[in-house]
């Protein structure tokens, strides 16, 4: 399967005081603004890179390890992950996978090979070139 998803960013004036917006073709994001305040500050009237990285892998990965359940026979009443993206020194250096599931009849060491499993072939885990660390806890 191949396919192409494309995504915007308008930016106008300097690093620091400029301000942007970002617009998906699906319209998700449509004009979303982000600026200096809201990446490096705690800025809340926007959004910033590694905030929407922490999403797509989040997103990624919950739906890989579905996908990979569903091979070993289970279906997940839930699978919830938090993204937690840590920027230092000009670059992303850890991204940390924070995994809760409940998952029928399956056993924590089943559910522990498989999440691992999908950090490793979930195709945003791929495209990161950084340390990608993941806590599991099964739910009952």
């Amino acid at each position: 399967m191949k396919f192409t998803r494309n995504a915007h960013a308008q930016w106008k004036g300097s690093g620091k005081e400029g301000k942007g917006t970002l617009s998906t073709t699906s319209g998700v994001l449509d004009s979303t603004p982000y600026s200096f305040h809201t990446r490096f500050e705690d800025g809340k009237k926007g959004t910033n890179p590694e905030e929407l990285v922490g999403a797509a892998h989040a997103g990624c990965f919950a739906m890989q390890l579905s996908f990979l359940l569903g091979e070993e026979g289970f279906t997940p009443d839930s699978l919830d992950t938090a993204a937690t993206v840590t920027f230092e020194d000009g670059e992303v250096t850890l991204i940390n996978l924070d995994l809760k599931g409940n998952i029928p009849n399956i056993d924590a060491e089943q559910f522990q090979q498989i999440a691992h499993k999908a950090k490793e072939v979930c195709p945003i885990s791929k495209l990161l070139k950084t340390d990608i660390q993941l806590k599991v806890t099964l739910e009952k």
